[in-house]
């Protein structure tokens, strides 16, 4: 007997005794009172006990629903499986389902109405097709875990469940085709999101006749736009985003008028917005950014009234933009397409109006001079638009945070009236005609981040006020007219991570108080007229020094030593004499060196082989490059890390100490001191340390192989010679690491000195790297052992054997990968970037601080390897100086958004990894000649039509190559360029991106 019948015999038996208890109730007539209120008593006293039997009763569960749990629970993946999170249920504890997280039922406990369990590793389909035993269910929600597939016996079962109203199954790894959804009489909301389904929608959702929201974002699907969404015509919520439906928008859409969400995004969809669309009086959101869209703007968008955001960007849309289009609007997106003329005079004065973003564009005219008090973000960069900027106006924008006017042709003086907009965090006025002076009001905008003001005629000396900005983190105004010299008031900028004022005018000393910017990375001064003194620069500069073409003279600065992090010096083009100094050799963090046009002289030392040296210009300067001398030199002998090993060496310091006496007595009664001698032996000792410690090193693998080729000792040895260092960044400096069997292991070194690890102490790290070592992906380098001194700490993994993707790319013209071990490459960074986004880890996902082509390694000429993937659970970017530091050296490859968020994401991740396709696609870089890629590829792809897209492709790879291979590579080009877009919600997940690059080798043979 199920429980629907139970109840309605326990109601009929319920009324049948209470009409009985009460019949028996005494008349007060003609009967002792007192005996009477007895009686009364003692029956009433049975009913309310009779209720309470009842609601005993009626809180249980039936049988059926608490063995149907149990079931579940049972194919839940099991807790101590590696990765698997623990199980959210305990049976022996709580036999009684209804206090399980996730489970909700109705308020006297007698049905389950919701089960909720996103990320619990969840992959058996059988699991789907005995919840559907649970007949009172109203919402399931299993999202972010592993089910393949939706079993047939899933929709005959839950087809038939007359109160299910909601059914999110995103974010799983579900492929195949749509099933067909019979039955599901009152579902309302459908979410399938971010999986892998396949083919045409046709008729499969028809009969859902309740569905008011779908989400199918994030899939494969293809063909035409679907319209078959429900007879009964009520859907609210459509959302088709980032798959590949072609052809046009249909009129059909219309049809729900109930609509009140439309996301179209990132699909192959072309043709004009439909006229019809301006029946949906509902519609709050319109999306339709990433399509191939031509045609104008409509006009009918200024008739919905609760119209709030529309965008359309990165489509082919032309024309001008009609008037009265933001009359209801909040957010106005109409960036990267072809829209000309001026902008009309009422579109940025609307009273609801938050953001407008309308750069890239060939827009011209000027400014209007009424903007909306509400406005947030103004971006109009990269058009034709000129005049000035509209003083009057800015008054009002107390709300004004983001204002990017940069690439136009404004004219005339930076309107002080700009300081009245007191939340500005960001004011871009880059590459215009502005001429005048910097005017000291901006000294006020005590919420400025990034102050871009450079390629313009400013001229004048550089206000103190705009010294007063504690929130600065970039400013630059190079490439303008300015004179005087640097205020040395420019220290108290102590958030400021990016100094740029090369090519000015500036002259006098640099102030010694520049060392106290305790958090810049970056500082240009090149092309100015500074002379004097060097003083010491912020330890903290990793991305360049550059002091190019001033008046310097006299040798380089010993202080320059200091800068252990940084990547890129220039001192060319100044009146540098003397000799090369040593240390510059030990800078290990340099790769690249320009010291040309100086008056420099001596033997050139040899650098380490990634490092760029360019000496061009120095008469004086002697190269006596020897491939048969020794590796070593004396002074890098002794450079060794003996200080990493002092922590052992609390007695063998004395020892150290009374060796160091006797060589010296030794050698002097001898006839001198042999230094040579005393290094070699210097070196034993060294390697007596190393040896010492080494036996305090941890496996974290239980592959026998490694165990009997990797020798720690040798290892730890090989990581006290600079010669072996193979790649460096900014918490870490990778060494390799040759056996005596000839196999090679890669070594990376941690300075635990670097205020970027905030662990509180050596056991977390253990934590996280065992938790590491266990993952298996053959896309990401999976830690071996380890070693822990006081200072460092030494992780072990297999070598690969051809460097960085970099340097495959960029490094040489002579060997050009070909276009199958670059689409092998970009799948496998895409599978190890999906993998490490959807681990289960203790602490969540895994979200890559930075990936570069330098953070990627070559096993092979086609097998890539992400590194540094265990840096993100050991530094918090929080402790240091923010995002912006932690992914410096990857400069090129930041996110548009991190600038403002200061934090990680995956959208994040994603976007670099655009960076990297863009790179295996066009063989450029990531930063050419001053220009960021993505920002190339972007104005490339909008300038030329689609059909010459092939333009912009490396010219290596098209001269000998297939059709096919040219479309390949299209449709790679036009996934980068999806994972690139400006907004984080537009870009696919990693998950997503992997299967869409997996489908290229479907659609086309190589």
């Amino acid at each position: 007997m199920n429980n629907v019948k139970k109840s309605k015999h326990l109601k009929s038996l319920t009324f049948f005794i209470i009409n009985k208890l009460t019949t028996k109730l005494p008349s007060m007539h003609g009967t002792n009172k007192t005996q009477a209120k007895m009686r009364y008593g003692h029956t009433t006293s049975l009913v309310f006990f009779f209720f309470f039997f009842l609601h005993l009763v009626f809180s249980q569960l039936s049988l059926n629903q608490t063995n149907t749990m149990n079931q579940l629970y049972g194919l839940l993946p099991n807790s101590t499986a590696q990765f698997s999170p623990p199980s959210p249920w305990n049976v022996t504890k709580d036999p009684n389902p209804c206090p399980w997280k996730g489970v909700t039922c109705t308020s006297n406990n007698s049905a389950i109405t919701n089960l909720s369990l996103p990320f619990s590793s969840i992959s058996s389909s059988d699991f789907l097709v005995v919840l559907c035993q649970i007949d009172t269910l109203e919402a399931v929600d299993l999202s972010n875990n592993h089910l393949s597939s939706i079993p047939d016996g899933f929709m005959t079962g839950c087809g038939k469940i007359t109160g299910l109203k909601l059914l999110n199954i995103s974010r799983n790894k579900l492929s195949g085709p749509l099933p067909t959804f019979n039955g599901f009489a009152k579902l309302e909301s459908l979410d399938l999101s971010h999986n892998s389904l396949v083919g045409s929608i046709n008729l499969q959702l028809d009969g859902l006749v309740a569905l008011k929201s779908l989400n199918l974002g994030f899939n494969q699907f293809n063909g035409p736009v679907p319209t078959k969404l429900g007879k009964s015509m009520v859907l609210e919520q459509l959302g088709l985003s980032a798959n590949q439906f072609e052809g046009t928008i249909p009129e059909a859409i219309a049809n729900y008028a109930n609509l009140t969400a439309i996301d179209l995004s990132v699909n192959y969809i072309s043709g004009s917005i439909p006229g019809r669309f301006r029946e949906l009086l509902k519609l709050q959101l319109l999306i339709l950014s990433s399509n191939n869209l031509t045609g104008g703007i409509p006009q009918f968008l200024s008739t919905i009234q609760n119209l709030g955001r529309f965008a359309a960007n990165q489509n082919s849309f032309s024309g001008v933009i009609p008037v009265g289009i933001t009359k209801y609007l909040k957010n106005l997106d109409l960036s990267y397409n072809n829209l000309h003329g001026s902008i009309p005079g009422d579109l940025l004065s609307q009273s609801n109006l938050q953001s407008v973003d309308l750069s890239d564009n060939s827009l011209s005219g000027s400014i209007p001079a009424n903007l909306s008090s509400t406005s947030v973000r103004l971006r109009l960069g990269n058009n034709q638009l000129n005049g000035t900027i509209p003083s009057s106006s800015f008054g009002s924008l107390q709300t004004l945070t983001y204002l990017e006017l940069d690439n136009n042709s404004f004219s005339g003086s930076i309107p002080p009236e700009l300081s009245l907009c007191k939340n500005l965090a960001l004011l871009n006025l880059a590459n215009n005609h502005l001429t005048g002076v910097l005017p000291v009001q901006l000294g006020v905008l005590s919420k400025l981040q990034e102050l871009k003001l450079q390629a313009n005629n400013l001229y004048g000396e550089i206000p103190i006020q705009i010294t007063q900005l504690q929130t600065l983190q970039k400013l630059n105004i190079s490439w303008n007219s300015l004179n005087g010299s640097i205020p040395s008031s420019i220290s108290s900028l102590q958030a400021l991570t990016n100094l740029d004022l090369r090519c000015n005018n500036l002259s006098g000393s640099i102030s010694a108080l520049i060392g106290n910017l305790n958090s810049l990375i970056e500082l240009q001064l090149g092309n100015n007229k500074l002379s004097g003194t060097i003083p010491l620069m912020p330890l903290t500069l990793q991305i360049a020094l550059n002091l190019s073409s001033n008046l310097f003279e006299g040798p380089i600065p010993g202080t320059i030593s200091k800068l252990i992090g940084l990547e890129v010096l220039d001192l060319s083009n100044n009146k540098f004499s003397g000799q090369i100094p040593d240390f510059l050799v030990k800078m290990t963090g340099l790769t690249q060196l320009v010291l040309s046009n100086n008056l420099l002289s001596g033997v050139i030392p040899k650098f380490l082989p990634f490092v760029t040296v360019d000496v061009r210009g120095n008469s004086g300067l002697i190269n006596t490059t020897n491939s048969n001398s020794p590796s070593l030199s004396p002074k890098q002998r002794k450079t060794m890390d003996v200080g990493v090993f002092l922590f052992a060496a609390g007695g063998a310091s004395g020892f150290l100490l009374v060796t160091i006496i006797v060589v010296l007595i030794s050698r002097q009664g001898n006839g001198g001191l042999d230094i040579m001698a005393f290094v070699d032996m210097l070196m034993g000792f060294e390697r007596f340390l190393i040896q010492f410690y080494s036996v305090k090193g941890h496996w974290i693998t239980d592959n026998s192989i490694h165990k009997s080729k990797l020798n720690l000792s040798k290892a730890m040895e090989a990581v006290s010679k600079p010669v072996n260092m193979m790649l460096k960044s900014e918490f870490c400096t990778y060494y390799k690491a040759v056996m005596p069997c000839g196999m090679s292991y890669c070594i990376k070194k941690l300075n635990w000195s670097c205020k970027a690890f905030h662990l509180l102490n050596p056991e977390r790290f253990v934590q996280e790297l065992m938790v590491l070592g266990k993952l298996s992906n053959s896309n990401i380098m999976i830690p071996l052992a380890y070693t822990l001194t006081a200072r460092s700490a030494y992780v072990v993994y297999e070598n690969p054997q051809h460097g960085t993707l970099f340097d495959l790319l960029h490094a040489s013209c002579d060997n050009v990968l070909k276009w199958e071990e670059r689409y092998s490459i970009a799948v496998g960074v895409a599978r190890g970037l999906a993998f490490l986004h959807g681990c289960s880890t203790s602490t969540g996902p895994i979200i890559l601080l930075h990936l570069s082509t330098k953070s990627i390694l070559m096993e092979s000429l086609s097998k890539p390897l992400i590194a540094d993937f265990d840096l993100s659970k050991l530094i918090n970017p929080s402790k240091t100086m923010g995002t912006i530091s932690v992914v410096a050296g990857s400069l090129g490859y930041i996110p548009p958004e991190y600038a403002y968020t200061m934090r990680v994401t995956p959208s994040g991740n994603v976007y670099s990894f655009g960076i990297v396709m863009l790179e295996l696609l066009t063989g450029r870089p990531a930063v050419s000649e001053g220009t960021e890629l993505a920002k190339w590829a972007l104005t490339q792809t909008q300038l030329i039509h689609h059909d010459k897209w092939k333009e912009i492709l490396d010219c290596r790879l098209l001269s000998d190559a297939s059709r096919g291979v040219h479309d390949q590579m299209l449709s790679v080009l036009r996934i980068a360029l999806g994972c690139i877009a400006l907004s984080p919600d537009e870009r696919p997940s990693a998950e997503s991106l992997l299967y869409l690059l997996l489908d290229v080798t479907q659609q086309f043979s190589l």
